[in-house]
């Protein structure tokens, strides 16, 4: 029996797992693929406090060496299943069965990929996800962005602000975002829209070379030189959680800072809840709160 399952091991479930050792709790962390999620895939990190420069690798290390000390219990296993029978949670693995006084889901989401050949060599070498996090790499800079929704509206914006210009390649003739974002991106100068293209090809074996995308017409084009960044949409993970926890319409868990669900004893941190901003920073304040949360829950309903 634990204390405290978290689900995920990236940034907030590592954070989760280190205020729950630290409040003495008996904490097991489950990660169904690599510790530290998204930003691991991180070349250089420099939005972390304290560090003028770590790699996302390198802080993921780190992070989990520190509850590691501190005594985490720690398997590799994907969660299938939760039930909560009275007090305790039930949790079915494909590999194995745990028992929980409180869970926290940390699981966070996955970028909506390209599917193209080259692509999963490339990341962090020239094809990236999160402009806000590695744009600023490339300061003063042209560079390449693809997306037609909200979020690729909010990077073009935050890029040409930093980027010498911004070649923003859209698959259809409009956008599908707020109107005022649209009109912003339209009245920027050094935001270059291009229309009708849809991405073919990323060039390169080490790094990106080019990019080469198709138009409606199936004439064909290339820029080269530039960075991507990817802005298709993100992926959640949560509906064999839905019978305990509430989700938005995109698959996100419906709950705010309190990190707290409609089952009591069950949180959610990071990126899998429903937020506005989704850094490595609010990661970390997720996981410190959904560990204090289930610390207060556990002190009060088990004696």
């Amino acid at each position: 029996m634990y204390d405290i399952v978290v689900i995920g091991g990236g940034v907030s479930g590592m954070t989760t797992a280190l205020y729950g050792l630290r409040n003495g709790k008996k904490v097991l962390l489950i990660e169904g693929e690599s510790i530290g999620g998204q930003i691991a895939q991180s070349p250089r990190v420099e939005n972390f406090p304290t560090y003028k420069e770590i790699s996302g690798s390198k802080l993921s290390e780190e992070l989990f060496d520190q509850i590691s000390v501190l005594g985490v219990e720690f398997e590799f296993d994907k969660i299938e299943h939760i039930e909560k029978d009275g007090k305790y949670f039930t949790l079915q693995g494909e590999f194995g069965e745990y028992r929980a006084k409180t869970v926290v889901v940390a699981n966070g989401v996955k970028h909506r990929k390209l599917n193209l050949p080259n692509e999963e060599k490339l990341i962090g070498h020239g094809v990236y996800y999160c402009a806000l996090c590695d744009g600023p790499f490339y300061s003063g800079k042209e560079v390449t962005l693809i997306g037609d929704g909200n979020t690729a509206l909010q990077y073009a914006l935050m890029l040409s602000g930093i980027c010498s210009k911004v070649n923003l390649v859209i698959m259809f003739d409009k956008f599908f975002g707020d109107d005022n974002l649209v009109k912003a991106v339209e009245d920027k100068k050094n935001i270059k829209i291009i229309r009708n293209s849809r991405t073919i090809e990323l060039v390169g074996e080490t790094s990106l070379e080019s990019i080469k995308f198709e138009k409606s017409d199936k004439s064909t084009f290339e820029i080269a030189g530039t960075p991507l960044f990817v802005a298709i949409g993100q992926i959640p993970d949560n509906k064999c959680f839905k019978n305990l926890a509430d989700l938005d319409e995109q698959g996100y868990f419906k709950s705010d800072e309190s990190t707290k669900t409609r089952t009591e004893g069950f949180y959610v941190a990071g990126d899998t809840r429903t937020k506005a901003v989704r850094q490595v920073a609010t990661a970390v304040s997720d996981g410190a709160v959904a560990a204090t949360q289930a610390c207060n829950y556990i002190n009060a309903n088990f004696k």
